[in-house]
């Protein structure tokens, strides 16, 4: 197995996968629990991180606004980018949620493939 060093991808041999974080806030510690298992129950993602309480500032219906949050990280697969924002978007109180990805460049292969395995165990 190794990393391809011009892609986000690991050759293991059969398929090349693209790893990613998916990142959102919420309101609560509560809410981003019940995100972080629901994305794990669904094995929409490997591991999930939570930290905060955060303080965000953004623009809001015409004006900085300001938020106490809790950041939620989602270590995953590219493919399954769209399953987490469904299950994101049905859990979320926001009326517009932060949902985005960002690309994992380099990582450990092992820790990579331990993504791979821990979304695709029955």
């Amino acid at each position: 197995m190794k990393i391809n060093p011009h892609k986000n991808q690991i050759d293991n041999g059969t398929t090349d996968m693209e790893y990613v974080q998916v990142i959102t806030t919420t309101e609560s510690k509560q809410n981003a629990k019940e995100i972080a298992i629901r994305l794990l129950e669904e094995k929409a993602a490997a591991c999930v991180q939570i930290s905060g309480p955060i303080t965000s500032y953004f623009w809001w219906n015409g004006k900085i606004d300001e938020a106490e949050e809790y950041y939620v990280v989602a270590k995953t697969v590219k493919s399954n980018y769209k399953k987490i924002e469904k299950l994101i978007k049905e859990l979320h109180p926001y009326e517009l949620p932060e949902i985005i990805s960002m690309d994992i460049n380099e990582g450990s292969a092992s820790y990579l493939k331990w993504i791979q395995e821990s979304i695709n165990r029955s």
